[in-house]
This record gives structure tokens, sequence and C-alpha cells, in this order.
């Protein structure tokens, strides 16, 4: 009998529950223990934990948010947990496992398989027409790149794509390296998660980030989660919004789904407050109301918000907006007002999907909150009009006020535990021009003038044939971008793409002409360079700038730091580079943020400060109350309501991840807090969808989405009753990304629309 594939595997064992009552607790506490004491051990696992997310320690390689001033013994969450183990894990491959597994033959793998059989060693090629990586020397892989990129036509011809997991001193050497080459060739992940809010924020406040600390939660009378997940995506967030709950403030979460994380929470560290929480006992209620709006209905949601606002304040003058703050701090106003005014309820209940009793109650929370924080993240961030709603969320704090003062502000939550840091180091395919002006004249040389090419636009260039190299800082390119055939095609025309990872992944597996793939050290491991032990450091979505340091031994003598590869590469590539000591910045990091100190504002002094325990934080202009734009006050925008409709016979789909993964990396097969055990190829449907497209619960369909340039396919998916609202359906990503067209794409900000994809479901032919 032939061996059964990944995917017939997981069907067969896929186990339905109903969601449970509460997120976090004592299912957190030991499935975290069963990954990290499977993984490493007992001795090691402990040891890691210790020293995660504290003073001095390991920084998460989980997600971005901040750590508290003052820490508990057990500063992590769940995922931070895995993350640790996953990194840290005893799991070893070398040339044994790739000389036993071809890559026609990996490529039938799941990414859980993939990713479980450990740490990758030491350098691989996979040259032209072979079927097996297969190691080479660290001396031959750099000459190989480097030898690649100087005989380009262009430097234009190679891309750099940059993770968010790249720390500060490997970020700002990489985007050096790369513009000394010649290009501004620089996507990264805040292209496919983020960058709505940069161009959104940065045009309306003068800052694309945060504008809070982690204590404005405790000072806050109101937060509003939007588009965001916490329990799965940030679960210490959750400790947060538990802390605002207790001293007082509500919640109001917009969200298709009704996730736990978000309803009910038990703080599995008992230093936080009750001591038996863990045990289950007294779960803190967090969201006192829930509007379950359609896909794609935020805007529409945001404009009723502010239109209910609207109507009280003039029936009572004064009693609903910050006049105040509004005509000394702000412009557009007026405009801003008269677009409002043109938006019916019609409109807004049509796009919202909720009725108009529903909005007006959650206007009414916040008419009686002095402050408030607004939450968001890829729910916001990935739709054709992400720019747009994202402004809409800054129109309604400006009407209150609620910007500059304690408990108050905007609090987009960053993914990938460096992705802000790496921005600010100048990972971007444009330049600030501050910064532009400073890193001339740091390293006396003149950069690339011309825009680089982000994420969607790489991929279309290499596609085309106008890139032929791919340099990958970390990530998982193939797995975490739209459009999964066509991203494939793009890299297998490339003629050399090169990662710089610590484990196997899909992107290792689908690789150009000629494939390298070098093994970096993670950073929970010892980074001993020529002048001593080294450190790196990072950045919270909250501009809080602090230390991250390995404890254990690197799991192989081959592997080398992200800083070590890039000076390498520059090295070989650029040759007697004036004015750039690659070879002492490799050797000690201190000089690389001395350099970092005179380019990058806020990093004065940042040696010295970067040794305090905990760090310190960016400049916050909006914070303190003053807007750093060209008007010098935060702009009202004025944009006409939008949203999508599902033709006749089609739903809005919307990607999602499972509480057993972080971004692309897979943990395990079970997603606790959606009642999904033992599978991953399921597609969430209304109950009335079910019924009204001929289907069943349990039954597996195929997927086709539409686009302009045609349909796009996945098969095998099992469909699963849950309370989500009608003419909507979610299904997990990276699974579901090839139905993400590569054309689909936030305006202004080209991130890809992987929550609203038009598809239709239909009964699969395997039935």
């Amino acid at each position: 009998m032939a061996e059964k594939s990944d995917i017939e595997e997981v069907l067969d064992a896929l186990n339905i529950t109903p969601p449970p009552a509460t997120s976090a607790g004592l299912h957190a506490v030991t499935n975290a223990l069963r990954h990290v004491y499977g993984k490493m051990g007992v001795v090691r696992g402990t040891r890691g934990m210790l020293k995660l997310n504290q003073k001095g320690g390991i920084d998460c390689q989980s997600c971005a948010w901040p750590d508290p001033e003052h820490r508990t013994l057990n500063e992590f969450c769940e995922n931070g947990a895995k993350a640790l183990s996953d990194e840290a894990t005893r799991a070893h491959i070398g040339r044994e496992f790739f000389a036993s597994h071809s890559v026609a033959e990996l490529k039938q793998r799941s990414d859980f398989w993939l990713n479980k059989q450990g740490r990758l060693t030491e350098p691989l090629i996979l040259r032209e027409g072979s079927t097996h990586y297969e190691p080479v020397t660290w001396e031959d892989a750099i000459s190989l790149i480097a030898g690649k990129l100087k005989s380009l036509a262009s430097p234009d011809e190679a891309v750099f794509y940059t993770s968010g997991r790249t720390s500060n001193e490997a970020a700002f050497l990489y985007q050096l390296f790369v513009r000394r080459f010649g290009t501004n060739n620089l996507p990264d992940c805040s292209n496919m998660c983020h960058e709505s809010t940069s161009v959104a924020l940065a045009e309306s406040i003068g800052l694309g980030k945060a504008t809070i600390r982690l204590e404005d939660f405790e000072e806050t009378d109101l937060v509003i989660v939007i588009g965001q997940n916490p329990g799965t995506n940030a679960p210490r967030m959750l400790s947060s919004l538990a802390a605002a709950k207790k001293a007082g403030a509500k919640m109001i979460a917009i969200n298709p789904l009704p996730e736990v994380g978000l309803t009910s929470f038990v703080d599995p560290n008992p230093q936080h407050g009750n001591p038996f929480s863990v045990l289950g006992f007294r779960p803190a209620k967090l969201a006192d109301l829930h509007l379950p709006v359609r896909i794609g209905g935020d805007m529409a949601v945001l404009k009723g918000l502010m239109k209910a606002l609207l109507e009280r304040e003039r029936e009572e003058p004064g009693s609903v907006f910050d006049r105040e703050f509004i005509e000394s701090k702000t412009l557009g106003y007026d405009e801003f007002i008269a677009s409002l005014d043109a938006v019916s309820w019609a409109e807004i209940t049509a796009g919202s999907g909720l009725i108009r009793e529903q909005i007006e109650k959650a206007a009414r929370m916040i008419m009686r909150a002095r402050s408030f924080v607004t939450c968001w993240a890829m729910g916001v961030t990935q739709h054709t009009a992400a720019v747009a709603t994202i402004q809409d969320i800054v129109n309604l704090h400006l009407l209150r006020g609620s910007i500059g003062r304690p408990g108050a502000g905007l609090c987009p939550v960053r993914g990938h535990s460096n992705v802000q840091g790496d921005r600010t180091m100048g990972i971007w395919e444009r330049m600030n021009p501050v910064f532009r002006e400073n890193l001339e004249r740091e390293f006396a040389f003149k950069t690339p003038e011309r825009d680089g090419l982000n994420t969607v636009e790489s991929i279309a260039a290499m596609r085309d044939g106008r890139a032929k190299v791919f340099f990958a800082m970390g990530g998982n390119f193939v797995a975490a971008s739209p459009d999964t055939e066509a991203v494939s095609g793009a890299l297998e025309n490339c003629d050399l793409t090169v990662q710089v990872i610590t484990k196997l992944n899909r992107t290792a597996l689908t690789p150009g002409r000629t494939s390298l793939l070098l093994p970096c050290l993670g950073r929970s491991e010892i980074d001993m360079q020529a002048s001593g032990e080294q450190f790196v450091s990072t950045e919270s979505t909250m501009l809080n700038v602090q230390m991250s340091k390995g404890i254990f031994e690197p799991a192989s003598e081959h592997l080398r730091s992200e800083t070590w590869i890039v000076c390498r590469l520059a090295e070989a590539t650029l040759g007697n580079d004036i004015g750039i000591d690659w070879r002492d910045f490799s050797e000690n990091y201190d000089l690389i943020r001395d350099a970092i100190e005179r380019v990058v504002p806020g990093f004065d002094n940042y040696n010295e400060r970067i040794r305090v325990p905990g760090g310190f934080y960016l400049p916050n202009p909006p914070r303190d109350g003053t807007f750093p734009n060209a008007a010098g006050r935060a702009l009202f925008t004025a944009h006409p309501l939008e949203y999508i409709e599902a033709p006749p016979g089609r739903l809005l789909m919307t990607t999602i991840r499972s509480h057993d993964q972080f971004n692309t990396t897979i943990y395990g097969l079970d997603d606790r807090y959606r009642g999904i055990d033992g599978g991953r190829r399921v597609v969430f449907m209304n109950e009335r969808d079910i019924a009204e497209h001929g289907l069943e619960d349990g039954q597996k369909v195929d997927i086709t989405s539409y686009w302009d340039d045609g349909e796009r396919h996945v098969k095998g998916f099992t469909i699963v009753k849950y309370v989500i609202p009608a003419g909507c359906t979610a299904a997990y990503f990276p699974e579901a990304n090839p139905l993400v067209p590569l054309g689909s794409h936030a305006r202004r900000s080209f991130t890809p629309t992987s929550k609203c994809i038009v598809v239709s479901i239909e009964k699969s032919e395997e039935n």
C-alpha cells in the first residue's frame, strides 16, 4: 500500500470540539512545558525560560509586545515558550539528512514536519541541476554569492529581503551593505503586515508607530481591539488587557470571529494577581462588547462610531468632542465632518454587517471614556482600503483628543519580535531624508536615489526576470507571501537564492537555479567574536529598545551570526571599501552601535543606555502632544466609505493563524481556542452559508478565489461549522495563501489583502 501524504494523514486525524470558555490558564502552562521540556530537556529548558524576557536575558523570538518594568520570574507566554524551544531544540540536521532526502521528496512534506526536523548545522548548497543539498564551506558560499552579485548588469537585479527576527545591529549593517552595493531593494516583512499602518500614521500624526506605553493600559478608561486576536497572536497582551480591566476599564472587541482570547482570560502567571488563577479560578472577563463585523467592514464600523458621536455632539455642543484639542492640535476638521455627513446609516449597516443599535452602544462607551486606547493588527492592515481605515482610527481619537495624555493613544500591535526595529534601522525600500543624510555623512558615499522594490514588486521583478538574485535575511518568504504559486515561480526563476536561517522551511525547497542555505546563530545562543562575547538589541512595538544576550552554546561550531555573515559578504563583494571597516564591525558590536548613534535619531549614548537594565525608550512626539509632520499638527483625513460585496454564490474569506503557530512556523496541529486538533486544512463557515451552498459540516471541499487575472484554487479542505458572520469564511495561512492574488493589495502601502478574498466553496472532487 502506498504511504499517505501528510495532507491525508492530517485530514484523517482531524478532531473538532467546542472551543473552551477561557484562554490561557493551566492549559497554557502545561502546553508550554510540554514543548520546552520535550524539545530542550528539563534542565536546559528551565534555564532558558528563566532568562526569557528578563533584563539582560534573551529577548523573546516571538511577538514584539513590550516587557513590563517590574518583571516576574516567568515573564513569557505559551507562544514565547514554544518559540524558545523551537530555536533551542536538541534536534539537529546536517549532511546525512540531506543526502537521504532530495528536494523533491522534502517538498511533499508538511510545514509542520519540516520544522520538526531541527536546526541546520552547516552551510548547504543546491547546485544547478542537482537533486540534493550538500555541504559547502563558508568561504566558498560567500565567494559564490559575491561573484554573482558583482556579475549583475545592475545592483537593482538583486533583492535583499529581511524578516522581523533580525537584530538592530545586523539590520543596520545589512541595509548599509545593500545601499553601498548600489540598490534600495530592501523589501521586508513589514510590507506584508503593518506597512498600511506606517503609511497611515506617518501622514496623520507624523510617526508610524504606537503612541502609548505599557503603563497606559492601567490608566485608560476603555480599550478597543479591532482586527486582532491577541490570545493567539500576542498572548502577553492579555495580561495588559486584564490589568486594564482590573483598573476599571471597559473593552470593545471588533472582530468577525468571537475569539476566546478576547472574552475570558486566566492569567497563567500567578504573580500578576490571584495566586490560584492558574488553577482556573476567577477568570478575568475582557470584552464587555463584541461587534461581529463582517469581513472588510471595519471602516464602516469606525464611520458609524464617529457618526454617532457627531450626532450627540450636535445635540449637546462641547459634550463629546474635545474642541480645545481639535482647534489647537489638528487640521482638516471641517472637511472630515463633511465627508462623515455624506455617509448614510444604511451604507454603514450594509458595510459593517451590524445593526445601528450595536454601533451606537459602542459609541456610548467611547463617550463615557475620558481616555481610550485602540489596538489593531492584520485584520485591519491587510485590506484594499487599509490606509484609509487606519486613518479613521486616528480620526476617532482626534475627535476625542485621545492622544498625548495618560491612558490614551494608538497601539498597532507588531507581529514579529524586531520588525519595528528593522525599519528604524533603515530596512525599507525607500529612504527617510534625515536617515539618508546621516548615513551618507557617516560612511562617505552617495546612496542610491531611486526607490527600491517592495515585497509585491520584488515578486513581480523575479517572475519577469528583472531580478536575478534573492537574498533573505531570515524569514520564510514563500510561506509568508501571497499567491504561493506566483512566488514559487518567481524564486525558481532566479539564478541564485540565498537564505540566512536556523531551520528548514518551505522557501529552502523553492530554490533558484543555485541555492544556498546559511545557518545562523539563534537569539538564545552565545555569540562569541574576536573581541569577546557579544549581545544585540531589539525594539518593541512601544519603542522600547533593550539588549538580548544568548546563554546556550551554539547548535553547531559551523553557525555564524547574522552580523558576521553580512560583514564577510560585504568584504567579498565590495573589496577595499574605504570608510567602512567591516571586519571591525563583525568583531565588536559596540562599534556598530556607535555608528547607529550617529545615524539614527533617538539613539544618543546607545552603548551606555542599552546596558541599563530594561534599556531605554525612543522619542515619541505624539505621546508628548506634538506631531512631527510638515503641518506640525495631527491631520483629520477624509475618505469615502468602502467595503467589498461578494457576488451571488460567493463569500468573503480571511486568513487566520492557529494557536499552534507563530507566523509561518507550525509548532503543532492544535488550535485549542477554536476546538480544532490534528489538522490545518479546514475552512470555517457560518451554518446558514453551509446550507445555502448545498454543503455539509465536516465535508471536504475545494476553494476558488477570483481576481482580475483569473482564478486560484486549493483543494481538500474540511468544512467546520463556526460562529462567523453570514457571507464570511476563514482558513489558516499559509495553507490558504495560494488564494491571495499578487495584484490585490492595499492602496499606497502595497500590503497584500490576505484578510479579504472573494471565494467560492464547492464539494471536493475527492468526495
